[in-house]
């Protein structure tokens, strides 16, 4: 590889990793959005705020609302850049093609499923179980959305021209999956902290048994210990993996989550500890991906393939 093809994978990767983590106050701000109540803000309008696609005057619900709006715009500006980027300098069928166009089009989703949200006034204060499987939904998105960030960034860093997800072991597919639904479980029991915050632990523990309490709250008492259960077992899982550089992540992620989630709830989830709990669930996530691909490509040779400009040059390039 010439020296311009390695500056130019050098680059792409730092651009890869800036967008994956960029992603991650999104998501943030996004949660922000929910437990400010300002899901509302911009009214039952999209992509328009209030009617307006820039608005002039803004209320603190709105602003809001507004700046995540714009947040999701600057992402949707850098994956597409990542995928043009992709296509011009790695050739084709290399894998990091298509997790940057899987990043594209889950973002795409992404930004769908929040105007849903809008559209259909599934914020704010309402309390529907639509809501929570619209939620549900629109979680997994995101976590398939940082997936496919996380891919793309590890193969550019690795060098790896293809990746076999055939080849991740079935335990490590059973704590993706597991990942991904204590994820959901946290976000509904997240809602039904913010819809129906306790006074003191001992007052939500009795609301959380009474006969009358809905999902929102019963999934208070059941979150905490499934999150405790797929924690356990993802330090199990990851210590058989060492010593892959991802079973580290994974053991120390899912540790501080653990003590997160306690403290959250001790302190009857005040709204930094709800987003710090999210931050460190989406590490977690990127973790276990890291480890499940560090998993699959151990199997598989290294392949460093050209970028197309070197390629190029090595088809004109006399024998």
């Amino acid at each position: 590889m010439n020296l311009a093809g390695t500056v130019s994978r050098k680059w792409f990767a730092r651009f890869a990793l800036a967008v994956l983590l960029y992603n991650l106050p999104v998501i943030l701000w996004g949660a922000y959005v929910r437990v400010s109540f300002s899901g509302d803000g911009c009214g039952a309008n999209w992509p328009t705020c209030n009617g307006q696609l820039v608005p002039q005057k803004l209320t603190t619900p709105a602003a809001i609302e507004f700046t995540h709006r714009a947040m999701t715009s600057v992402d949707t500006v850098a994956v597409l850049a990542l995928l043009v980027w992709a296509f011009l300098a790695f050739p084709r069928k290399h894998a990091i093609r298509k997790y940057a166009l899987w990043s594209l089009v889950f973002l795409f989703i992404e930004a769908l499923l929040g105007a849903g949200l809008v559209l259909f006034r599934l914020v704010a204060k309402d309390q529907s179980a639509g809501r929570a499987w619209y939620l549900s939904g629109h979680l997994t998105n995101t976590m398939l959305l940082l997936a496919a960030l996380t891919v793309t960034a590890w193969l550019a860093y690795t060098s790896r021209e293809r990746l076999r997800l055939g080849a991740i072991p079935r335990g490590l597919w059973s704590a993706l999956a597991l990942t991904v639904f204590v994820s959901i479980t946290g976000a509904i029991t997240a809602l039904g902290d913010t819809l129906f915050p306790a006074a003191s632990l001992a007052s939500g523990v009795q609301q959380d048994f009474s006969s009358a309490s809905g999902i929102l709250l019963r999934l208070r008492v059941i979150h905490p210990l499934l999150a405790l259960s797929v924690a356990l077992y993802l330090v199990w899982l990851a210590n058989r993996e060492r010593p892959a550089r991802g079973a580290y992540a994974v053991i120390a992620a899912a540790i501080i989550q653990v003590g997160a989630g306690v403290l959250n709830l001790v302190l009857l989830a005040p709204l930094a500890m709800q987003l710090i709990h999210l931050l460190l669930a989406d590490l977690l996530w990127m973790a276990v991906v890291v480890l499940s691909i560090e998993r699959a490509a151990g199997t598989q040779p290294v392949v460093h393939a050209p970028v197309l400009g070197e390629a190029t040059a090595s088809a004109h390039r006399p024998a």
